[in-house]
């Protein structure tokens, strides 16, 4: 990574392209014409930016120079990013995959949008989905499948995996996507780049919408899902989440953001637990090889280090839990008539069918009454993290039970994933992903090293409730001690 002081190159940080702007070592123009090349040479296989936006870009980094010029200063003055499709853009097309859309433009930004571009940001399009954000690949009939820059036959994640492709390729220093089902962890992990999954509740996501969908009010949170920043750095995080963070507009008559420092300077000071076993799906060698390097880093620099605790939510509980509550936020979203026919498809269902299809569709047509019972379970869990986190700092556990896996874009009950030569269902991926996204809890995922066979691996690091900055102030820690961000290979001098 580059120093402060040097030359931008194509895998600077935000924060190092920001301090360059400020200081008249380079200006938007140029930045921004360099990532539009980059693109160009590049996104023929990667397929990453499919929405492009870059004459007003260009317009918008002339005006960005003359704003520096004449002293003014914001936090990303002048940056170039690009943002997932799935954000409405004003003037930009927002479809989501689904055909039938892709002619459909926003009037008015996503409010994380607005305050990225508030603060200088100068957005050069959109980065590929897949079809309705619901996949940990990146693929649609509109704009096709997105490639892995370290290996084009694998995914770069999902359902922000354009976003993570752009990044690991030096397109852009920072993108923005969103959180469900580990869709900024997933495609973290694979590409070998960084992801915040925010608090529940920390970012306000009105605009962000499916195609042609009002804009939600500012009182409505959508349950489970938060928007959050990818980047190449932790600090790059911390960065954007300030920009982000806080109040939707009519809130802050009375709410005001007052983020809790990390709980500590030093990585030493730090009590870190380790899981990286589940009981509903195993972790390959490879993940746990370099988890387990991780933890030897950490307990010499003198951290309290454990993998036992009493006060550790039960993962059996949360997996249900959150596959219940997952399951009904998705059906709550589907048209009548599928949602009709999906209770049907569950009145028939044996009450001893406990495939991951049969349940994910009992969940998706569950009653009210069954959601609140649901909800109360999970107040439980949150009860639970925060007797934990009382002990604990963070909790350092997996992404996904493999590192990038190969294109398969079989109807997905019929995918399976290959763990150490185990065949395991598709969406037992999904496992990892739960612990945080249940109740709320915040997980900033980093990079910690590469397979045998050359691929990243990614760690999450989960946190106490609303203290985002003790997640992404320790991987800071970790980044500054051991390493972060590599770039593919074949990308690193072009």
């Amino acid at each position: 990574m580059p120093a402060e002081n040097d030359a931008p190159s194509y895998y600077s940080t935000a924060t190092q392209l920001a301090a360059a702007l400020a200081a008249r070592r380079v200006s938007s123009a140029e930045l921004v014409d360099r990532s539009i090349a980059r693109i160009e040479m590049h996104d023929g296989k990667l397929n990453a930016v499919v929405v492009r936006d870059f004459e007003r870009a260009r317009k918008a980094a002339l005006e960005a120079d003359k704003a520096i010029a004449r002293g003014e200063h914001r936090p990303l003055l002048g940056v170039p990013m690009t943002v997932k499709e799935a954000f409405n853009v004003a003037g930009l097309p927002t479809s989501w995959g689904l055909p039938g859309m892709q002619d459909l433009r926003a009037g008015v930004d996503t409010i994380a949008i607005a305050r990225l571009k508030a603060a200088g940001a100068i957005v050069l399009g959109k980065t590929n989905v897949p079809f309705m954000l619901a996949d940990w690949q990146t693929a649609n009939q509109i704009y096709g499948v997105t490639n892995n820059p370290w290996d084009l036959e694998r995914t770069p994640g999902g359902s922000s995996g354009g976003g993570s492709a752009a990044l690991a390729a030096g397109y852009v220093p920072l993108e923005f996507g969103t959180d469900l089902v580990g869709s900024l962890r997933v495609p973290a992990h694979f590409c070998g780049v960084f992801a915040h999954k925010p608090s529940g509740g920390l970012v306000p996501m009105r605009g962000f919408a499916p195609p042609g969908a009002p804009m939600l009010s500012v009182n409505a949170e959508a349950d489970l899902v938060v928007i959050g920043p990818m980047a190449r750095s932790a600090t790059d995080l911390a960065l954007a989440l300030d920009v982000v963070a806080g109040p939707d507009d009519e809130q802050s008559v009375s709410y005001r953001l007052a983020m809790a420092p990390s709980r500590h300077a030093n990585v030493k000071d730090f009590r870190v637990f380790i899981v990286d076993e589940h009981p509903m799906v195993p972790t390959s060698q490879a993940v746990r090889a370099a988890l387990q390097k991780v933890e030897t880093n950490l307990a010499k620099a003198g951290c309290k280090i454990g993998r036992q605790s009493s006060l550790f939510p039960d993962l059996n509980h949360i997996a249900s839990n959150y596959g219940q509550l997952l399951g009904a936020f998705t059906g709550g979203n589907l048209p009548d008539p599928m949602f009709r026919e999906l209770e049907a498809k569950a009145a028939a269902l044996s009450p001893d069918d406990l495939s991951p299809d049969s349940m994910n569709t009992r969940a998706s047509v569950m009653s009210h009454h069954d959601w609140v019972a649901a909800d109360r379970l999970r107040r439980g869990v949150a009860h639970q993290w925060r007797q934990f986190f009382a002990e604990w700092d963070v909790v350092l556990c997996p992404v996904t039970p493999t590192p990038a896996f190969s294109h398969d874009h079989r109807d997905p009950d019929a995918r399976r994933i290959s763990i150490d030569g185990a065949e395991v269902h598709y969406w037992l991926q999904s496992m990892w992903a739960g612990p945080a996204t249940l109740t709320g809890q915040p997980s900033t995922a980093m990079p910690i090293g590469l397979s045998d066979d050359g691929l990243p691996i990614g760690m999450q690091i989960i946190g106490p409730y609303l203290e985002d900055r003790t997640t992404i102030g320790f991987a800071e820690l970790v980044e500054r001690e051991f390493g972060g961000f590599v770039a593919p290979r074949g990308y690193e001098k072009q």
